[in-house]
């Protein structure tokens, strides 16, 4: 090995490292202050590493808001959305990357458009829908906004997009139809794409704080966001719980994460979003 070699090497060592710092430290800090008192986290200057190691943040944060309802209401939401955009996104990706018919490509341009508008734009159009059709406070009004999405659609097509048409061909001759090409070949297939997808879907949902304030209009309907939004009262913002409300929402996607990254990468590699 060459010294210039070393020293790409090297140069190549520490601007990761640094990334590494840049982009993990704020989640450091945020565990090990979940297990620090609050006069603590509160001190100037403020310690990195915890003097007094305590857990109880998190009993007080079990004691003052019911997480374990909103948790049940985040995971179910989550959960369906990841079923529900796994298989109408497949699908409709499918059509538009597979199939003929008049009127393909003004569709899909309107896909790619909505791709363009900030959710917020659409946000009171959707809860006055939502609203006239009693749906206020309920699983449904919360779920049906993003059922299918159109970074979903636009995902799986290009991933589809780039299958060979041989096979699609091979069974179409056989005599087999669209939802037997669709779920037999097409969709085995799809497994990089469907995991990004599922992975970008659920991290989405469990974060998602703006939508469930607006529909949720009681506690046994919040979700985590909303459910941690409550210790910002009138009794001032208590920094010790919030971070230890964090650290409880930021776990399950870690978890998720370190399960599916190799899929996850993949996907995006193969589906145009580099």
């Amino acid at each position: 090995m060459t010294r210039t070699t070393r020293r790409q090497r090297l140069v190549v060592h520490l601007g990761l490292s640094l990334g590494l710092v840049l982009v993990a430290g704020p989640f450091l800090w945020t565990a090990l202050s979940s297990l620090k008192p609050e006069r603590e986290i509160r001190r100037d200057p403020p310690t990195f590493w915890p003097e007094t190691w305590t857990l109880g943040n998190f009993a007080e944060l079990f004691g003052r808001v019911d997480l374990g309802t909103a948790f049940a209401n985040s995971m179910i939401i989550a959960l369906v959305l990841v079923a529900t955009n796994l298989l109408f996104c497949s699908m409709t990706g499918y059509a538009f990357a597979k199939l003929s018919f008049r009127g393909k490509n003004l569709a899909f341009g309107l896909v790619l458009v909505q791709l363009a508008i900030p959710a917020i734009v659409v946000m009171m159009p959707q809860f006055v829908l939502i609203a006239r059709l009693g749906m206020v406070n309920t699983f449904i009004g919360i779920i049906l906004p993003t059922l299918v999405t159109p970074l979903g659609v636009f995902m799986m097509r290009q991933f589809i997009a780039d299958l060979p048409d041989e096979l699609i061909d091979a069974a179409r001759v056989d005599g087999a139809r669209e939802f037997r090409v669709f779920f037999t070949i097409i969709l085995p297939l799809c497994g990089p794409a469907l995991a990004t997808l599922g992975l970008i879907t659920f991290l989405g949902s469990w974060n998602n704080f703006l939508w469930p304030a607006v529909v949720a209009q009681s506690e046994d309907m919040y979700t985590l966001p909303v459910a941690l939004n409550i210790l910002n009262g009138n009794e001032g913002t208590h920094y010790n719980l919030l971070v230890a409300g964090s650290v409880v929402v930021i776990a399950p996607i870690l978890f998720l994460f370190v399960f599916l990254q190799r899929f996850f990468i993949q996907g995006i590699a193969t589906t145009g979003l580099k």
